[in-house]
């Protein structure tokens, strides 16, 4: 039983680590029908920023600001300059953010070095509580609680906020929005920032986790984002953290259990929901209710 909550713990955490990542991309494409393959590129480069803060200033709060602003930063220049003359059209959108994906990894070398980087939790993170037999690592736990509290954060904002009303009414209706006099070109490049300032976030808690960066984590982690926003449904927060939890949890089980299909399980679960239910346990009117 022990052991069955620690891997529960463990996947817990990972799942809130793509969360983090696929909520910033669901928002994206559900709400601004964009296909950000570059998304991967901001988690990445929010690493680096982030863990060069942390490292520069030994303050762990100066490395979030760092990684969300530069998550921030990138995704308004990627929106403005990358992304804005191909709205409506998927396929240059794939292609041109797929490019961008590629330079921006390409630029993290050029900056930082092509070489793995070392990345520590800060001392108050470090080791862990004992509960009876089970030990609960401090770094893990908190985030559990940052990806619950940018859960709860997204709903609150989206559902409760006359800025979340904008924004759904927007998805509905653009034009009507803009005969309101309302912005909705601002309104959406807010929402495209506030996902890559996630993206960032996300970057700065991967580097502790997992104990190293390197330059393809960019890419390997957008794909994990676009499984779970499959999974999850487009355009639904609570979706993607659904399907987060479930990735996560049931990557560790399987890593621990069965470590031949630690690969491949996520691809599975995406394919029978595509299967039995294509637009994903959530899906996107769910996400407007």
């Amino acid at each position: 039983m022990d052991l069955l909550i620690s891997i529960t713990i463990n996947g817990l955490a990972t799942g809130m680590l793509i969360f983090l990542l696929a909520a910033g991309l669901t928002l994206i494409f559900g709400l601004m029908d964009v296909l950000n393959f570059a998304h991967g590129a901001l988690f990445l480069w929010g690493a680096y920023a982030g863990i060069w803060a942390f490292t520069t200033t030994e303050s762990y709060i100066v490395g979030i600001i760092a990684a969300i602003v530069a998550g921030a930063i990138l995704g308004y220049l990627l929106e403005r300059f990358i992304i804005k003359p191909v709205y409506g059209n998927h396929i240059q959108q794939i292609l041109i953010t797929l490019g961008a994906m590629l330079v921006l990894s390409e630029l993290v070398k050029v900056v930082w070095g092509p070489n793995i980087i070392h990345a520590q939790s800060p001392s108050w993170l470090q080791g862990s509580w004992e509960v009876g037999n089970i030990y609960l690592i401090k770094y893990r736990l908190f985030i559990i609680l940052i990806g619950l509290i940018v859960f709860f954060g997204l709903l609150f904002l989206l559902n409760k906020t006359k800025l979340g009303l904008v924004v759904r009414a927007g998805v509905i209706d653009k034009e009507m929005v803009q005969a309101l006099g309302i912005n909705i070109r601002k309104i959406f490049l807010f929402v495209f920032m506030l996902g890559s300032g996630m993206a960032g976030l996300a970057g700065l808690l991967f580097g502790p986790y997992s104990g190293v960066i390197y330059a393809e984590i960019g890419l390997e982690y957008g794909i994990l984002a676009f499984i779970v926003v499959i999974i999850g449904g487009m355009g639904s927060v609570l979706g993607s953290m659904t399907a987060a939890v479930l990735v996560g949890v049931l990557g560790a089980y399987a890593a621990y259990f069965v470590p031949e299909l630690a690969l491949a399980v996520n691809f599975l679960i995406m394919l029978a929901i595509l299967i039995f239910k294509p637009s994903g346990l959530m899906g996107t009117k769910e996400a407007l209710k």
